[in-house]
């Protein structure tokens, strides 16, 4: 057990030195933390001081639509070669990619889902605390902004990690402004609405017992489907955070 362990978090070493080094010559400087959890399908990689001078300056400036713009530019052209670099490592054929920043709190979130889970590997936790409650949360909120998702999964990666998995949320509006070239502007939209919604709800920290130290949002237009990320701080827990 103890050399598997080992050999898990070398991985996970090996993963967050590789992505450190990947954004920092794509941005001109990295990360200076990164959390990476493996729980397959799933690899979430958690970025924190993740800020170069730049845009902290149009941050300044109030000008997040620019620094989002670009950073999603430079990850289109990042993503083949990370997934590339994880089926090297870990073996894992990433089916699915999504990313999402929280630019006040210089942080970010990498989410890749396999083509495939390894039955001998470590799952994430399925069932936790307050879990039904929260699906009914979380469709309350996508009824606000769209509609009722077709389905919602969730998953504990870790106990400071939530992942919530959520199909068929786009209305007709929404589809025909991918169909007319307005992905970009949609995907702001949606993550600007959703994260207002989630970021400070109280109603969400009382079902998962727990502090949302950062909420993360992705999407795949074209599958219908969503990604939201919490990384949490139990009140249970000390405030740390540790590794996946």
């Amino acid at each position: 057990m103890d050399f598997l362990d080992n050999n898990e978090k070398q991985t996970q070493n090996e993963i967050a030195s590789y992505v450190g080094g990947l954004l920092r010559e794509a941005f001109g400087k990295g990360p200076q933390s990164i959390f990476v959890s493996i729980c397959r399908p799933f690899i979430v990689i958690y970025l924190r001081n993740f800020i170069s001078p730049t845009e902290k300056i149009l941050l300044q400036q109030d000008r997040v639509d620019s620094v989002q713009h670009t950073r999603d530019l430079v990850m289109k052209s990042l993503i083949a070669e990370i997934k590339a670099y994880l089926l090297l490592l870990t073996g894992m054929s990433i089916r699915e990619f999504y990313y999402d920043w929280g630019l006040h709190n210089h942080s970010g979130i990498l989410v890749g889902i396999a083509s495939e889970g390894d039955p001998l590997a470590f799952k994430p936790q399925e069932w936790y605390a307050g879990k039904e409650e929260l699906h009914r949360e979380i469709a309350r909120i996508s009824d606000q902004i769209q509609k009722k998702p077709d389905t919602i999964h969730s998953y504990m990666i870790n106990e400071r990690t939530l992942l919530v998995v959520r199909t068929g949320i786009l209305i007709s509006i929404g589809k025909e402004l991918i169909r007319l070239g307005f992905e970009d502007s949609l995907k702001l939209a949606e993550r600007n609405l959703e994260k207002s919604h989630l970021s400070h709800n109280n109603q969400l920290k009382k079902i998962i017992q727990s502090e949302i130290t950062d909420v993360f949002t992705g999407w795949d237009f074209h599958l219908d489907k969503s990604v939201t990320v919490f990384i949490l701080n139990p009140y249970h827990k000390p405030t740390h955070l540790t590794d996946g």
